[in-house]
């Protein structure tokens, strides 16, 4: 069948080209055909990439949002389509992250009968995007997934569900698209720079932390220069480590799991904390015990996109709702008339101090091994991870020294850096693309090697296999102490190098700290897909922490 020009289906793509898409992910569904057809139309401007899983889908669209700032773009057909994408939606909304979702729906006349793989999608998304909703007149398409990206873009970034009626999609679009989105966004107000000049005047002891999304480059080193002219100490958020140079004099480390016991005394005996972008949440924040009610009204001072996250959790001294690029290019302007040298390279040798590596109790080292990625990678190579105690190593001691050179979810979702890591590769090849992997968060997602092979996208991803679900093990082995109380954490895995080969990829397997720089010079080499299947030692659960220290405690 030969699709008419004006259709819905048309109209919705030709919106995402005017809108500047340049790739899709998603798993194809019989729900959304029409507008699968329309993209074979302009395959020139939009490559569609098909997953094995909705959950992979869903995770690359996060990633490439979160690696561009423009909102990745998931199709995924109805019911168990979208349920199974919810996870990549969730991070998206946790992240802050532009993300749009097109899933495909029941014919509009059988809507309420239980159709099959009926939902609602403004009742199951509701809290999870910004804004869930279904296209219920053609002639709107355009006005829709135009308010999609706005929605997506503006405020605090974050994810937009379309439903998409499969009826609907073969009726009249209505007008075709004009012009693409140009989002909204908000500036600080001259007054409260002037007051911040002025209580930054008085500080004795200030804090810069930076977070969330939508920076430019501009604003990053706009006021990376300034904070270290001033001498002014910065601390990034969670999963936020590739915002500022960590080589810089005066980066004092990131708020993260395991943060540094120097840095968190820090922040707590800071007299201005100056926090743009983060939202302060339960992770950077120790469990919200790392500020006091108390005392933020007279110490605090926050920006950020959404208005709602100013005065959530933490009453401020000072709040203003901005782009965090336009209130980072203001913010850079204060002349303090004074400056806090010391404490700046006092900050950053507690910072380097940390990142030493320690010892370990097995063949493996990891903190040795993050090392040689630091060592051996450009700085512009992109490091991807998901979830669990091994993160903990990559985090601490690799050292971040470009722009977007992190995708990591603050989610904490099991299986989301795989997925990133093909997004990221996808969309730039010619860069070192590594994920670090947990054996059991890769293989959440791990079938997505298959979509790596197929569209020849070369990413690397490094297996930490230490048998166990490491982060449940260390909380078991921490608050129910013994053999005999560990319970569904260990894990039978596969032999990694036979299953990446097996896809058709690369596989080596590493069993010393010694020999890792070889096998990943190999992986790095070997002209397609890679696996290293690194095996480690469950008892050195996390940086200075053992399974015998646990159980002994």
């Amino acid at each position: 069948m030969t699709q008419p020009l004006n259709t819905a289906a048309r109209r919705l793509v030709e919106t995402l080209v005017m809108n500047g898409v340049d790739r899709v992910f998603c798993v194809p569904g019989e729900s959304y055909l029409a507008v699968l057809d329309a993209l074979a139309d302009v395959s020139d401007k939009i490559q569609v990439i098909a997953c094995r899983h909705e959950a992979g889908a869903a995770n690359m669209a996060e990633a490439y949002g979160k690696l561009t700032g423009k909102p990745g773009i998931c199709m995924v057909t109805r019911g168990p389509g979208a349920t199974h994408a919810s996870i990549g939606v969730h991070t998206a909304h946790q992240d802050s992250t532009p993300m749009i979702l097109f899933v495909g729906q029941i014919a509009l006349t059988d809507r309420g009968r239980g159709a099959f793989q009926e939902v609602d999608y403004r009742e199951v998304f509701g809290g999870l995007a910004k804004w869930a909703t279904e296209l219920e007149s053609p002639d709107r398409t355009v006005e829709v997934v135009e308010r999609a990206f706005s929605t997506a873009l503006q405020g605090r970034m974050g994810p937009v569900v379309v439903a998409l009626p499969e009826d609907i999609l073969h009726e009249d679009g209505g007008p075709s698209p004009v012009r693409p989105v140009v989002p909204a966004k908000a500036a600080l107000d001259p007054a409260f720079v002037a007051a911040l000049q002025d209580r930054l005047s008085k500080a004795e002891r200030p804090l810069l932390v930076l977070g969330g999304s939508g920076w430019t480059d501009e604003a990053t080193t706009a006021i990376a220069d300034w904070s270290e002219r001033l001498g002014l100490p910065v601390a990034l958020s969670f999963r936020r480590k590739d915002l500022v140079s960590n080589d810089r004099p005066n980066y004092a480390g990131d708020l993260g799991l395991g943060p540094n016991p120097k840095l968190i005394a820090r922040v707590k005996d800071a007299d201005l904390l100056i926090v743009i972008g983060a939202r302060m949440g339960e992770n950077p924040t120790q469990g919200y015990t790392l500020l006091d009610r108390t005392q933020t009204i007279h110490k605090l001072v926050h920006t950020h996109p959404g208005p709602e996250e100013i005065g959530r959790v933490w009453p401020v001294l000072l709040g203003a709702t901005a782009d965090n690029s336009l209130a980072a290019l203001a913010i850079s302007s204060i002349e303090p008339g004074r400056t806090w040298t010391d404490v700046a390279q006092a900050a950053h040798a507690d910072y380097q101090a940390f990142i030493a590596p320690v010892s370990v109790t097995g063949a493996v080292n990891m903190s040795e091994v993050i090392r040689t990625l630091t060592d051996v990678l450009p700085a512009d190579a992109i490091l991807t991870n998901g979830a669990g105690n091994f993160a903990a190593w990559l985090h601490r001691f690799h050292r971040h020294t470009a722009r977007r050179t992190q995708l990591a979810p603050t989610s904490g979702a099991m299986g989301y850096g795989y997925p990133a890591a093909v997004a990221a590769k996808s969309v730039h090849p010619d860069r070192d693309v590594i994920c670090i992997a947990g054996d059991g968060d890769y293989l959440m997602t791990g079938q997505e090697i298959a979509t790596a092979v197929q569209y020849g996208i070369n990413a690397v991803v490094v297996i930490v296999d230490n048998g166990t679900y490491g982060t449940i093990r260390m909380h078991q082995e921490t608050h129910y102490s013994g053999a005999e109380r560990v319970i569904a954490t260990d894990l039978k895995n596969p032999d990694f190098v036979r299953y990446a080969e097996a896809f058709g990829a690369f596989g080596i397997r590493c069993e010393r700290t010694e020999d890792f720089p070889a096998a990943l010079e190999a992986a790095r080499n070997a002209g397609r897909p890679a696996v290293v299947h690194l095996i480690t030692s469950a008892e050195d659960i996390a940086p200075n922490r053992t399974i015998t220290g646990l159980r002994s405690q």
